[in-house]
């Protein structure tokens, strides 16, 4: 694995699939409030294909973003910045990781269960099991749970640090992030 530590930035690369997969979960969670409940006979309609047409986008997004921070590190932690800090940052990043991966993946198994197509665009996504395979009901359930509740509390918590950075520490943490 190769490290750019001695950069005190993140790349332009990582910086902008950092900003595109902000861009994409805000679209995401508004097309999310404002599709129609999902139930047993709901048919596929325009705002909830986009939404799973965005998961998949979110999903192949995720890992083309996890395989560049993977093969290029990060910037070395700011000087003066508390090793807890760093230690929590770090354990968000990797949750945010984690639900980037799994959420969608929920959402694809559940909308396979519910027998609903996935497009990314114009091409069909296979299905991850068949359409009511026994106990893969809950999928929908924990989709919305962990999107509603997890993620979008670590990434208020991501931001109040970004900000606590920048208003209180006046430190460089989120220069580090923004572009240019």
């Amino acid at each position: 694995m190769q490290q750019n530590n001695a950069k005190p930035h993140y790349t332009g690369t990582a910086k902008f699939l950092h900003w595109l997969i902000l861009a994409l979960l805000a679209v995401q969670f508004i097309v999310a409030w404002t599709m129609p409940d999902i139930g047993r006979n709901t048919p596929v309609t325009t705002l909830i294909g986009l939404h799973f047409t965005m998961g998949v986008v979110v999903l192949t997004v995720a890992v083309v973003r996890l395989l560049w921070r993977v093969t290029h590190g990060e910037p070395e932690p700011e000087d003066g910045v508390p090793p807890w800090q760093t230690a929590s940052a770090r354990l968000v990043h990797w949750l945010l990781y984690l639900l980037l991966f799994v959420i969608p993946i929920l959402g694809w198994i559940n909308a396979s269960w519910r027998g609903m197509p996935v497009y990314l665009f114009a091409l069909e996504m296979p299905k991850l099991i068949a359409t009511r395979a026994p106990g893969w009901q809950w999928t929908g359930d924990v989709h919305a749970l962990l999107s509603t509740y997890v993620l979008l509390t670590l990434v208020g918590l991501h931001a109040l640090a970004a900000l606590y950075h920048h208003f209180v520490r006046r430190d460089g943490v989120l220069q580090r992030m923004l572009p240019g």
